[in-house]
């Protein structure tokens, strides 16, 4: 679960309710043909765009982001060394009875237990990394839109609810709840974009790049265990892809061993 986005989302909107609250009726800023206008708006905009079969994808998508924690690359780097000489010191036949917690990463032990020569096995892990980057980016593409889409219909909604008012003028009691509909779509709209839509988005954009290090840490250490690199080339070039920072942070701390089944 990732603790950011749950802090961020509850925070942010504990203290809109908290500001709202604290004015003289909240009830105001509750308003039904404001909610129809940009949510309906919305919703159909990102429906047009966008199949059917996407947007649930994207949902999809968006929870495992943020609810699947993803391995730290260094312990990854660990365990493809350990796996490396394990492979090196036995064979690697005896990979297949290796318990891995990384699906990507066990494919890729899979596929050179399998026999695959280096060029197939990076052509197969390559196309995975590829489709899962295009469907994160996707999922990316549809929350921008919901961002882009939510304040354009709050401004909509605020012509509409400007064109009821100035066709009213005459009648003071009609003049208030257009005034309602033209301010509070704004203020939906930009909740929507700025609340949820776009730091989703740009949450989405940050896992996305976090897991496709990780898959080309696996990567390259599967395809050094099969070429039958020494653990010890292995190690120095996959930490090329942890940062110094969390290079120094591990310095002189060993390998853990991978679990046997």
């Amino acid at each position: 679960m990732d603790l950011a986005t749950i802090i961020g989302v509850i925070v942010g909107t504990l203290l809109v309710l908290g500001a709202i609250a604290l004015g003289k009726s909240p009830l105001i800023f509750v308003d039904g043909p404001s909610l129809l206008i940009v949510l309906g708006g919305t919703m159909g905009a990102t429906l047009i765009r966008n199949p059917l079969s996407a947007i649930l994808g994207t949902l999809g998508v968006v929870r495992k982001a943020f609810t699947t924690k993803l391995p730290d690359p260094h312990t990854l780097v660990q365990q493809i060394v350990e796996l490396s000489k394990k492979a090196r010191k036995e064979s690697l036949l005896t990979l297949e009875k290796i318990q891995l917690n990384d699906p990507f990463l066990a494919r890729g032990v899979s596929l050179c237990v399998d026999g695959l020569e280096p060029g197939q096995i990076r052509a197969v892990l390559e196309a995975q990394i590829s489709a899962t980057s295009a469907r994160h980016r996707r999922g990316k593409e549809i929350l921008d839109g919901i961002g882009t889409a939510a304040p354009a219909f709050g401004m909509i909604g605020t012509l509409i609810g400007l064109v009821q008012m100035l066709t009213a003028l005459e009648d003071p009691s009609a003049i208030g709840p257009a005034m309602a509909v033209a301010l509070l779509t704004t203020l939906y709209g930009a909740l929507i974009a700025n609340l949820f839509a776009l730091p989703l988005a740009d949450k989405l954009r940050v896992r996305s790049q976090e897991e496709s290090l990780n898959m080309l840490v696996c990567l390259e250490g599967v395809l050094g265990i099969v070429q039958g690199e020494h653990p010890g080339c292995i190690d120095e070039k996959l930490k090329a892809f942890i940062s110094p920072k969390q290079r120094g942070a591990t310095a002189g701390k060993g390998p853990r061993a991978a679990q046997a089944a």
